[in-house]
């Protein structure tokens, strides 16, 4: 006897799609409880020897009444069963368990009988056969059953060889073994480890993840050669999803480290040049490897900055490039900078001339010093660097900074007056370039003053500016005040007649009115309706605040200090850089606080420059002599204000009339870029004097466009044939244009398919070339085809380009090509 409360469900779905269900029990379990089964609208009909009055009662007497016919005992075979066409017309349904779970899955095909009773355990939870039912299909064989059974174990609904590998690799990578545990504890690791040694073809005697994942490293380092032509073309393309799929890089890059240590990889490219491995990402030791022996070829100049550029740009598509980017950044600055010194010429035949090469071109060396220190002071490891560190220091303070100051101040020795026809003065910023705007008194202006905001600073925040959608920006300079400090060049871009220091230096007069602190420029504004505000201030605003506050004036001032504030402290000196860093980020912030404020006209500039270098100053650039007058006021390392000063030949000194500037205070500068020593002062970071890094003051003016203007590049297709004959294809791609601040690098992934089926490796591609040479614009993607694409021989196939949809995980298609797939039997052969 048997309990029919187990079977009646079984028997109850069968009947909602049939009116006839024929059941047979060999062993008589059922028959005395058969009556306890309790079907509704069903009558049961026991086979007795009668097989042709059941026949006849079924599709004659009563063809629309639902009826069980149940058989226990043996069943004739063939044609000695009366009821052997009915029987294949509805089915026949079995009561043990094996069959019992068969028919709840819904599957006939051969073999899944056997797999359910070697794998009863698994079926014996009701959550997990119901997780199990959703993945199946009516088709489905053995093979696919065991891998949806995996999937079910591994909480996952992808069942492909490549999704589960994924998953016990990221597993593995955590260090558990939970999810292959599970597959163990229910027989499914054997097929697993079938499935492995046939697709992709690892064997072992004694498999585990952790051997699967050495082996296919060591493989992937080989190139993936096998001795069959073709043997490991799918652990090739599956590794590259791994890698590159977003889902699994973190773990595959903690198991390239392992295997890298156990394979004892970085031993093996100790000798070998570093354009060898720029095409190897595959452990974190290549791009280790290549910025050693890179930074080690700049600082020796044994490589020329191009190469330098093509070298750090095929490094940005490496899976460990996110830990790298300062470093290459540093040496591509650094590269740049030895280039630029290596052929620069600082002569100048005036005062004007040497204000317009730096203007033009001579800011670059400080921009790419800053870029250099900045990268290399805030990379996470340092030590390749510290090489090309000595080199650019000694570079950038003696061939640049020493040799332009020097230069440099021949011309200022040669003049009597602070003035110059090619740069209008910092004192005129208001007339120039305020009143312009609000003159009409229908447009208004914000002024943003970042104190010791380098001109090549304000550079790098013009294009940053100009990369963002529907801005624009416009650099130009103007020429600063002398000295060349805080309080004189606030006072300058305030609106005014007169200018000049109070009796004892400080506080700076505009009209006999004092300049120094937010509330004292709030009132000199007043008279242009303005206002003065702290950058700080403005970001506490909430928008509605800000729009209020920007209505209610003509004129603004933002004032903002990251760079001076940090710089003119000894104990902070040298983070300077990383204050220029902070500083673009938030400029570039404010700026859109205010123009989300309705603000269209935006100024960007400085009180004054600096200079500065990060290494300690030698004594040469210290004055031996300390300066002497009648009536000193201030003595700071780049200026002395004072009356009756005398002269000296380390000084250059002006009359407060020399300088445009109202009172009776002579000014005295250390020549070049020669500091005065003095007790607790940092040294590093200066400025007061008339080097051109504290003079050229930048003057960036911005507005916001009604219509976009950024755009990523144009990518073409460029087939050179439309067949596909051979295991792999390359097809060449073209970048229609090169990268600018509003044309924008572009990342494509690209694969073959047919339909929707995938069919080669997925690549990703990077379009940043920002070469205008149309032959650096060139690359190729390189196609492997899947051991699946011979199921589609003379078929149309599609070389599909696509780009991730912003803000999303999905991706849609940006080009596409068509190919007809023609191989032959000797193509397998050609992998």
């Amino acid at each position: 006897m048997s309990d029919t409360s187990a079977v009646r469900p079984h028997l109850e779905r069968r009947f909602e799609t049939q009116r006839v269900v024929f059941w047979h029990d060999p062993e008589g379990e059922y028959t005395a409880d058969l009556d306890t089964l309790g079907l509704e609208g069903v009558q049961t009909v026991r086979v007795n020897n009668d097989e042709y009055t059941v026949k006849n009662r079924v599709l004659h007497q009563e063809p629309k009444a639902k009826f069980l016919v149940y058989r226990s005992g043996a069943v004739p075979a063939g044609i000695g069963n009366w009821l052997l066409d009915l029987e294949l017309a509805y089915g026949v349904f079995a009561a043990d368990r094996t069959s019992l779970v068969q028919q709840d899955l819904g599957l006939t095909a051969d073999g899944i009988g056997e797999i359910v009773q070697a794998r009863e355990s698994f079926f014996r939870v009701v959550k997990r056969v119901q997780g199990l039912k959703k993945l199946l299909d009516a088709d489905d064989d053995a093979r696919l059953l065991q891998a949806k059974m995996s999937a079910v174990l591994l909480g996952q609904s992808e069942h492909s060889l490549l999704e589960i590998t994924r998953t016990l690799l990221i597993e593995n990578a955590r260090g558990g073994d939970a999810k292959y545990g599970a597959l163990a504890e229910y027989g499914l690791d054997e097929f697993y480890w079938q499935g492995v040694a046939s697709i992709y073809g690892y064997t072992s005697p004694s498999p585990s993840i952790a051997d699967l994942v050495l082996w296919a490293f060591r493989q992937a380092n080989a190139g993936f050669k096998a001795e069959r032509p073709g043997g490991l073309r799918n652990i090739q393309l599956d590794f590259g999803s791994l890698r590159n799929d977003r889902r699994s890089q973190d773990a595959l890059s903690t198991l390239a480290k392992r295997a890298a240590r156990d394979l004892d990889y970085a031993s093996t490219i100790e000798d070998a040049s570093f354009r060898d491995l720029l095409g190897n990402d595959l452990f974190e030791e290549a791009d280790r490897k290549i910025i050693s022996d890179l930074a080690r070829a700049v600082a020796e100049r044994t490589v020329t900055a191009r190469e330098v550029t093509e070298v750090i740009r095929s490094r940005q598509s490496s899976i460990w490039v996110d830990g790298y980017r300062k470093l290459y950044a540093a040496i591509g600055s650094a590269s740049d900078l030895l280039s630029a010194l290596s052929t620069l010429n600082l002569s100048m035949q005036s005062f004007d001339e040497g204000l317009e090469r730096y203007q033009g071109d001579w800011f670059r060396v400080d921009q790419l010093y800053r870029q250099f220190a900045y990268a290399a002071r805030t990379a996470e490891f340092t030590g390749p660097l510290e090489g090309l560190r000595a080199q650019v220091e000694k570079f950038y303070a003696n061939k640049f900074l020493y040799d332009l100051g020097n230069a440099w101040q021949q011309q200022v020795d040669g003049i009597d007056r602070w003035r110059s026809a090619a740069l209008r003065p910092q004192t005129s910023f208001y007339t120039d370039h305020v009143a312009p705007i609000t003159r009409d008194g229908r447009r208004k202006a914000v002024v943003i003053v970042s104190d010791a905001l380098r001109y090549e600073v304000a550079d790098e925040l013009g294009s940053r500016v100009r990369q963002e959608d529907r801005y624009d920006a416009d650099l130009k300079a103007m020429l600063g005040v002398l000295p060349s400090y805080t309080q004189l060049g606030m006072a300058a871009l305030l609106p005014h007649s007169t200018i000049g220091h109070s009796k004892d230096g400080d506080p700076v007069l505009a009209d006999g009115r004092r300049t120094d602190g937010t509330m004292n420029r709030s009132k000199v504004l007043d008279a242009v309706e303005g206002k003065a505000i702290q950058a700080e201030d403005v970001f506490s605003l909430t928008r509605d605040e800000l729009r209020e506050l920007y209505q209610q004036h003509q004129v603004l001032y933002v004032y903002h200090n990251r760079i001076d504030a940090t710089g003119d402290k000894a104990g902070t000196e040298r983070q300077v850089f990383e204050a220029a860093e902070d500083t673009l980020r938030e400029l570039v912030d404010l700026v859109k606080r205010l123009t989300n404020a309705n603000a269209t006209n935006i100024l960007v500039t400085a009180d004054h420059g600096f200079l500065f270098q990060d290494t300690a100053l030698e004594d040469a650039f210290y004055l031996s002599t300390l300066p002497q007058g009648d009536d000193i006021k201030v003595i700071n390392r780049r200026y002395v204000l004072g009356r009756g000063l005398k002269e000296d030949p380390a000084f250059k000194t002006f009359t407060s009339a020399q300088l445009g500037l109202d009172g009776d205070l002579d000014v005295q500068i250390p020549k070049s870029i020669h500091r005065l020593r003095l007790p607790g002062a940092g040294s590093r970071f200066v400025h007061g004097g008339a080097a051109l890094q504290e003079v050229v003051i930048p003057v960036l003016a911005i507005n916001k466009k009604r219509k976009s203007d950024v755009r990523t590049v144009n990518v073409k297709i460029m087939p050179e044939s439309d067949k596909i004959t051979t295991g792999q294809l390359v097809i060449k791609l073209f970048q229609a244009e090169p990268v600018s601040e509003k044309v924008h690098p572009l990342v494509l992934r690209a694969g073959l398919y047919v339909g929707e089926t995938l069919i080669s490796n997925h690549l990703s591609l990077t379009f940043d070339q920002d070469s205008t040479e149309q032959r650096d614009r060139y690359q190729n993607a390189h196609m492997l085809l899947s051991q699946d694409a011979n199921d589609y021989n003379n078929r149309a196939v599609e070389f599909r380009l696509e780009e991730l949809i912003p803000g999303t995980n999905q991706w849609r298609v940006y080009g596409k090509a068509i190919y007809t797939l023609k191989r032959s039997f000797a193509s397998d052969f050609d992998f």
